[in-house]
């Protein structure tokens, strides 16, 4: 069964212009996310997907393959999907590019997952452990049908009360499996549909067009980093790791 992982790497992001060159701890980004994914998938199986120059540059200085993608990808996935028409496999596992701490073996959890269920589209979630997140319009909420498929998705503090007392949540991690069937049909659309616009959240796309998607159990590790406090945070957490 022939499959890509791919790392969606976009310099213009809106909170956080550039990140994925953001230094931490003396490496790039983009380049601490590529090594934790080559940590369980061979190298010759990753490719970073950009529409930046400097970012393809800094690539192909580590020695990792690249390729150039429009700028006028409404999403990681749709770069994704622009990758998938020059490169064709079952499916294509999508680690976003501002995933630096993400867990190999998530990773492979989801692999796994993609060749029992090849022809599904996957994701990860994890606990909430605090109000801070669960608050966070920064941090996608989701939540799920008793079978563990995706039943919606928001920045909004989802499952709430009445009062809108925080009492147990889950949060997305940002680690994907696509078929290239699904992936083809997510691009079709030259805008964002309704909902997706309104949350800006790209995996709300496939449940507009009629998708399931399956909710894969994850670990609590990862930090996507879409602002300057966490990308202090991850710096945090790596410092700590250092001394101990």
């Amino acid at each position: 069964m022939k499959y890509y992982l791919i790392i969606p790497a976009r310099f213009k992001s809106k909170r956080l212009p550039g990140k994925p060159l953001k230094d931490i701890c003396g490496i790039p980004m983009i380049i601490r996310t590529f090594e934790q994914c080559e940590k369980i998938i061979d190298r010759k199986k990753i490719i970073v997907a950009t529409d930046n120059k400097k970012i393809k540059n800094l690539c192909e200085k580590y020695k990792i393959q690249v390729i150039m993608t429009s700028s006028k990808c409404l999403t990681g996935t749709d770069r994704v999907a622009e990758v998938a028409k020059k490169l064709r496999a079952d499916f294509y596992l999508n680690v976003q590019g501002d995933e630096p701490l993400c867990n190999p073996l998530d990773i492979k959890k989801i692999l796994l997952s993609a060749k029992k269920y090849p022809n599904s589209i996957i994701n990860g979630y994890t606990s909430i452990k605090n109000k801070n997140e669960f608050f966070s319009p920064n941090i996608p909420k989701v939540i799920f049908r008793n079978n563990g498929n995706l039943l919606y998705q928001s920045r909004a503090p989802i499952p709430t009360t009445k009062k809108k007392k925080f009492i147990k949540a889950w949060r997305q991690v940002c680690i994907y499996s696509l078929p290239h069937k699904s992936l083809m049909m997510f691009e079709q659309q030259k805008k964002k549909t309704t909902i997706e616009n309104i949350e800006d959240l790209e995996l709300l796309r496939f449940l507009e067009l009629g998708f399931e998607v399956k909710m894969i159990k994850m670990s609590n590790v990862s930090v996507s980093v879409d602002t300057i406090s966490s990308l202090n945070l991850v710096r945090k957490i790596l410092r700590k790791k250092k001394k101990i």
